[in-house]
Protein backbone atom coordinates (compact mmCIF):
# COMPACT_ATOMS: atom_id res chain seq x y z
CA UNK A 1 0.00 0.00 0.00
CA UNK A 2 2.76 1.98 0.99
CA UNK A 3 4.56 1.71 -2.53
CA UNK A 4 1.38 2.39 -4.08
CA UNK A 5 0.72 5.45 -2.76
CA UNK A 6 4.59 6.63 -3.21
CA UNK A 7 4.14 5.81 -6.64
CA UNK A 8 0.57 7.76 -7.19
CA UNK A 9 2.43 10.24 -5.22
CA UNK A 10 5.48 10.32 -7.60
CA UNK A 11 3.17 10.37 -10.99
CA UNK A 12 0.97 13.14 -9.76
CA UNK A 13 4.44 15.60 -8.58
CA UNK A 14 5.97 14.74 -12.50
CA UNK A 15 2.59 15.60 -13.76
CA UNK A 16 2.24 18.64 -12.01
CA UNK A 17 6.17 19.67 -13.06
CA UNK A 18 5.31 18.95 -16.68
CA UNK A 19 4.34 22.20 -19.19
CA UNK A 20 1.12 22.28 -19.40
CA UNK A 21 0.95 24.13 -23.15
CA UNK A 22 -0.83 23.84 -26.26
CA UNK A 23 0.64 24.29 -30.18
CA UNK A 24 -1.50 25.23 -32.81
CA UNK A 25 -0.72 25.80 -36.49
CA UNK A 26 -2.33 29.08 -36.54
CA UNK A 27 -0.21 30.60 -39.99
CA UNK A 28 2.15 31.71 -42.11
CA UNK A 29 3.67 35.63 -42.28
CA UNK A 30 5.21 35.89 -45.65
CA UNK A 31 7.80 38.61 -46.54
CA UNK A 32 8.37 40.12 -49.74
CA UNK A 33 10.63 43.03 -51.23
CA UNK A 34 11.78 44.65 -54.40
CA UNK A 35 15.04 45.58 -54.86
CA UNK A 36 14.96 48.12 -57.78
CA UNK A 37 18.16 48.57 -60.17
CA UNK A 38 16.31 51.99 -61.02
CA UNK A 39 18.85 55.02 -59.88
CA UNK A 40 18.42 58.68 -61.13
CA UNK A 41 20.97 61.44 -60.84
CA UNK A 42 19.32 64.16 -58.07
CA UNK A 43 19.39 68.10 -57.52
CA UNK A 44 17.62 70.14 -55.18
CA UNK A 45 16.47 73.47 -56.75
CA UNK A 46 18.73 72.37 -59.83
CA UNK A 47 22.08 72.41 -57.35
CA UNK A 48 23.52 69.17 -55.90
CA UNK A 49 21.97 66.10 -53.73
CA UNK A 50 22.45 68.31 -50.81
CA UNK A 51 21.17 71.91 -50.47
CA UNK A 52 20.01 75.05 -48.19
CA UNK A 53 16.59 76.33 -48.65
CA UNK A 54 16.52 79.93 -47.43
CA UNK A 55 13.28 80.79 -45.53
CA UNK A 56 12.59 84.67 -45.59
CA UNK A 57 13.23 86.75 -42.41
CA UNK A 58 9.71 87.46 -40.46
CA UNK A 59 8.64 88.51 -37.49
CA UNK A 60 8.85 87.02 -34.47
CA UNK A 61 5.56 88.34 -33.74
CA UNK A 62 3.71 86.20 -35.99
CA UNK A 63 4.54 83.21 -34.28
CA UNK A 64 3.17 83.56 -31.79
CA UNK A 65 1.23 80.56 -30.35
CA UNK A 66 1.45 76.59 -31.02
CA UNK A 67 1.27 76.03 -33.99
CA UNK A 68 1.51 79.36 -36.22
CA UNK A 69 2.91 79.21 -39.55
CA UNK A 70 4.61 81.56 -41.96
CA UNK A 71 7.55 82.07 -44.24
CA UNK A 72 5.96 78.82 -46.67
CA UNK A 73 8.98 78.23 -49.25
CA UNK A 74 8.97 75.92 -52.10
CA UNK A 75 11.75 73.80 -53.17
CA UNK A 76 12.03 70.97 -55.50
CA UNK A 77 13.47 67.66 -55.58
CA UNK A 78 14.47 66.86 -59.50
CA UNK A 79 15.59 63.58 -61.04
CA UNK A 80 17.27 63.52 -63.91
CA UNK A 81 19.20 60.50 -65.99
CA UNK A 82 17.04 57.84 -64.45
CA UNK A 83 17.85 54.49 -65.39
CA UNK A 84 15.98 51.21 -65.60
CA UNK A 85 12.55 53.46 -64.47
CA UNK A 86 10.37 52.70 -67.12
CA UNK A 87 7.01 52.78 -65.50
CA UNK A 88 8.15 53.47 -62.14
CA UNK A 89 7.30 56.21 -60.01
CA UNK A 90 9.23 57.83 -57.24
CA UNK A 91 9.21 60.15 -53.96
CA UNK A 92 11.03 61.46 -51.46
CA UNK A 93 11.12 60.28 -47.65
CA UNK A 94 11.99 62.67 -45.47
CA UNK A 95 13.68 60.38 -42.29
CA UNK A 96 13.63 60.51 -39.34
CA UNK A 97 16.79 61.80 -37.21
CA UNK A 98 18.02 63.94 -34.68
CA UNK A 99 16.59 67.11 -35.96
CA UNK A 100 13.16 65.56 -35.89
CA UNK A 101 10.71 66.49 -33.12
CA UNK A 102 8.90 62.60 -32.89
CA UNK A 103 5.64 64.24 -31.44
CA UNK A 104 5.14 67.03 -34.39
CA UNK A 105 7.68 65.74 -37.17
CA UNK A 106 8.83 68.53 -37.77
CA UNK A 107 12.65 69.78 -37.68
CA UNK A 108 13.92 70.86 -34.22
CA UNK A 109 16.00 74.56 -34.42
CA UNK A 110 19.82 73.61 -34.02
CA UNK A 111 20.71 77.28 -34.26
CA UNK A 112 24.24 77.42 -32.94
CA UNK A 113 24.49 80.98 -31.80
CA UNK A 114 21.56 83.57 -31.29
CA UNK A 115 18.92 80.59 -31.58
CA UNK A 116 15.48 81.79 -32.20
CA UNK A 117 13.45 79.76 -29.16
CA UNK A 118 9.79 78.12 -29.70
CA UNK A 119 10.05 77.45 -33.69
CA UNK A 120 10.98 74.75 -35.64
CA UNK A 121 10.51 74.14 -39.35
CA UNK A 122 7.56 72.09 -40.53
CA UNK A 123 7.75 70.38 -44.20
CA UNK A 124 4.83 70.43 -46.59
CA UNK A 125 4.15 68.44 -49.58
CA UNK A 126 2.80 70.05 -52.88
CA UNK A 127 -0.98 70.90 -51.52
CA UNK A 128 0.75 72.88 -49.01
CA UNK A 129 -0.31 69.82 -46.63
CA UNK A 130 2.06 69.31 -43.39
CA UNK A 131 4.44 66.39 -44.09
CA UNK A 132 5.87 64.83 -40.22
CA UNK A 133 9.52 64.00 -40.95
CA UNK A 134 9.82 60.47 -40.43
CA UNK A 135 6.46 59.04 -40.39
CA UNK A 136 5.18 56.35 -42.56
CA UNK A 137 2.53 58.48 -43.55
CA UNK A 138 4.50 60.08 -45.63
CA UNK A 139 4.31 57.15 -48.32
CA UNK A 140 1.09 57.77 -49.28
CA UNK A 141 1.48 57.06 -52.95
CA UNK A 142 -1.83 58.86 -53.80
CA UNK A 143 -0.33 62.17 -52.44
CA UNK A 144 3.73 61.92 -53.11
CA UNK A 145 4.53 59.58 -55.39
CA UNK A 146 5.47 61.23 -59.42
CA UNK A 147 6.33 59.08 -62.56
CA UNK A 148 9.14 59.37 -64.08
CA UNK A 149 8.76 60.39 -67.37
CA UNK A 150 11.28 61.07 -70.19
CA UNK A 151 13.86 59.51 -67.62
CA UNK A 152 13.17 62.42 -65.22
CA UNK A 153 10.74 64.00 -62.24
CA UNK A 154 10.06 66.59 -60.11
CA UNK A 155 8.51 66.53 -56.49
CA UNK A 156 7.72 69.88 -55.19
CA UNK A 157 8.27 70.41 -51.28
CA UNK A 158 7.83 73.43 -49.23
CA UNK A 159 9.14 74.53 -45.83
CA UNK A 160 8.06 77.01 -43.75
CA UNK A 161 8.57 78.38 -39.64
CA UNK A 162 6.18 76.15 -37.17
CA UNK A 163 5.47 77.46 -33.65
CA UNK A 164 6.12 75.36 -30.99
CA UNK A 165 4.60 78.48 -28.30
CA UNK A 166 5.54 82.22 -28.21
CA UNK A 167 8.65 82.62 -30.35
CA UNK A 168 11.37 84.73 -29.22
CA UNK A 169 13.75 86.42 -32.25
CA UNK A 170 16.96 84.39 -33.29
CA UNK A 171 18.24 82.66 -36.03
CA UNK A 172 16.74 78.77 -37.14
CA UNK A 173 18.78 76.40 -38.91
CA UNK A 174 18.11 72.69 -39.23
CA UNK A 175 18.37 69.93 -41.77
CA UNK A 176 16.82 66.04 -42.51
CA UNK A 177 17.78 62.93 -44.16
CA UNK A 178 15.56 62.66 -47.76
CA UNK A 179 15.50 59.03 -49.59
CA UNK A 180 14.21 58.67 -52.93
CA UNK A 181 11.80 55.57 -52.90
CA UNK A 182 11.38 53.84 -56.41
CA UNK A 183 8.24 52.39 -56.91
Amino acid sequence: MIKQLTLASAITAAMALAPLTAHAYDGTVTITGTLSGATCDVKINNGSNNATVGLPGVSASTLSSKGATTGATNFTIALSNCTNATGKSVRTFFEAGPNVNTADGTLTNRAVSNAATNVSVQLLDIDGYALKAGDASQRNPSKTSVPIVNNGATMVYGAQYYAQGAATAGDVSTSVTYSIDYL
